[in-house]
C-alpha cells in the first residue's frame, strides 16, 4: 500500500463527481443517435466543442479540479469494460443472470424486464488500448501546463459487471477459476492504464463504485444470505479487486473512491443505508487516498462512521445534491462540515480539530449526469450548486 502522501487531500477543497449536463447541442445530437440516426463518429466534433464549454464553466465558476464532465460517454461506466479483450458484449443478456438481490437489478426485476445489455468474460482479459488517454490528452489542450494536474479522470470500479452477475456467471469458468484470477487480470489493466495516464500528466483519478454503498443496504444482505452468498467475503473481494488496481502507484498521484448510491436518469437512486456496516474495514483496508462520500439525505445516514477513518486519509463529504434544484445554504453546510469534524474528533486516534478539518473537503454527492439524460436540473441550477461549493470552500478553508 501507498505509505505517504505528498498531499493529505485532493487538489481543491471544493470539488464535483465528475459528470456535467450535456450542453444543448450535444444532448440533441445524442438524442438522434438513440433513435438510430447517425453514428457515434458523428459526436466527435460536437462533443469537441462541448468540452470546450465545461471546461470554460468550471474555470469561470472556480472548480478548479477540471473533467470533461463525461461527455463522450453515454453512461458512466462506458470506456473501460467495452474496450478490454476478452469482454464480450451481450445486447440481450437473460434477466436470470443478473442478481436480483442486487438494488438496481431489482428494479430491473420488478419492471418486469426479460433481458439487458450486459458483458461476459470469455477470454483472458487485456487492454489492447486506452480507457480515456485519448479524452485526458484532449483535455491537456483546453487548460495552462500549471493546471493539467488539476485535470481528474473518473472510471468504473473493477467491479462493476461482477456484482451484477455474481461469481458464477461474471466469467467463462475454463478461462478464470475463480474471482481471484478475474481480477488479478482485470487489475493488470487497470495499472496499465493508471500508468499511462500518469506518464502523459494526470495526477487525480477517481474511480466510481456503487457497489460499496449496497453493502449497506439491509435489503441486499438479507438478499444475499437467502442467496447463500457470504457477504462479507464478497466486500473483502471487491476491496481487493481495488487494491490490485491501486498497488504500486507514484506518491503524487491521487486516487479516491466515490460510493453512489445509485444516479439514473431523473436522478433516481437504487439505495439506502448509513456506512455504519463497511466503515471500519473499508476506511482502513482499501488502499486509495480519499473517499467521495454521499451526504445529501438522510439516507446516507450520519456522520459517525468517519471516526474509523485514518489519519492519513481524506473524507470528501458529498453534501450538494444533483437529483433536485433546490439550493442548500452556505450556512447549512458549514454547519454540515463542523458536524463531521465533531464526528472525526472522537475518532481513533482522536485528533484536534484542525486536523479533522484538513481531512474534509466538499462535493457534490454524485454527477449531475451519470446518464447523458442528466437529472432533472437546468444548467443554472447546476451553476449555482457549483457556486455554493466554491463559496463554501473559501468561507470554511484558508488554502482554498
Amino acid at each position: 500500500m501507498s505509505s505517504s502522501l505528498v498531499h493529505l487531500r485532493p487538489p481543491f477543497r471544493a470539488e464535483h463527481i465528475g459528470s456535467l449536463l450535456r450542453p444543448a447541442a450535444l444532448f440533441q445530437k445524442r438524442e438522434l443517435l438513440e433513435e438510430g440516426q447517425g453514428t457515434p463518429q458523428d459526436l466527435k466534433a460536437v462533443e469537441d466543442d462541448a468540452i470546450k464549454y465545461v471546461v470554460k464553466l468550471q474555470q469561470e465558476l472556480g472548480i478548479k479540479t477540471i473533467t470533461d464532465g463525461e461527455l463522450r460517454r453515454g453512461l458512466f461506466f462506458e470506456g473501460v469494460f467495452d474496450t478490454l479483450e476478452g469482454m464480450t458484449s451481450i445486447p440481450n443478456r437473460p434477466i436470470s443472470t443478473f442478481k436480483p438481490y442486487i438494488p438496481h437489478i431489482a428494479f430491473m426485476y420488478a419492471a418486469g424486464l426479460q433481458e439487458s445489455e450486459s458483458v461476459f468474460c470469455t477470454g483472458k482479459i487485456k487492454r489492447t488500448k486506452g480507457f480515456y488517454i485519448d479524452d485526458f490528452k484532449y483535455l491537456k489542450t483546453l487548460v495552462s501546463p500549471e493546471d493539467v494536474k488539476s485535470i481528474k479522470i473518473t472510471m468504473c470500479s473493477p467491479s462493476w459487471f461482477h456484482q451484477r452477475h455474481g461469481s458464477d456467471l461474471t466469467y467463462d469458468p475454463s478461462v478464470y477459476k475463480n474471482d481471484d484470477e478475474y481480477f488479478d487480470d482485470l487489475g493488470l489493466a487497470y495499472r496499465e492504464e493508471i500508468k499511462e495516464l500518469y506518464d502523459i500528466g494526470c495526477r487525480h483519478i477517481q474511480i466510481d463504485d456503487p457497489t460499496f454503498c449496497y453493502f449497506c443496504n439491509e435489503n441486499m444482505i438479507a438478499g444475499m444470505e437467502k442467496a447463500g452468498v457470504d457477504h462479507e467475503a464478497l466486500l473483502d473481494t471487491y476491496i481487493r479487486a481495488i487494491n490490485v488496481c491501486t498497488q504500486g502507484r507514484p506518491n503524487d498521484l491521487t486516487i479516491g473512491v466515490h460510493m453512489c448510491r445509485g444516479n439514473f436518469k431523473g436522478g433516481v437512486h437504487f439505495s439506502e443505508g448509513g456506512y455504519d456496516r463497511i466503515a471500519v474495514k473499508l476506511f482502513n483496508t482499501l488502499d486509495v487516498d480519499t473517499f467521495y462520500l454521499e451526504y445529501d439525505t438522510e439516507r446516507a445516514g450520519d456522520f459517525a462512521p468517519l471516526k474509523q477513518l485514518p489519519l492519513n486519509k481524506v473524507a470528501v463529504l458529498g453534501l450538494v445534491t444533483t437529483k433536485n434544484p433546490k439550493l442548500e445554504s452556505v450556512a447549512d453546510l458549514k454547519a454540515r462540515v463542523n458536524e463531521a469534524v465533531r464526528a472525526l474528533c472522537e475518532g481513533n486516534p482522536k485528533r484536534s480539530e484542525a486536523v479533522a478539518l484538513d481531512q474534509l473537503c466538499i462535493s457534490t454527492q454524485c454527477g449531475f449526469a451519470s446518464v447523458w439524460q442528466g437529472n432533472p436540473i437546468t444548467e443554472e441550477d447546476e451553476k449555482k450548486k457549483l457556486a455554493l461549493l466554491v463559496e463554501t470552500a473559501k468561507q470554511i478553508w484558508t488554502d482554498v
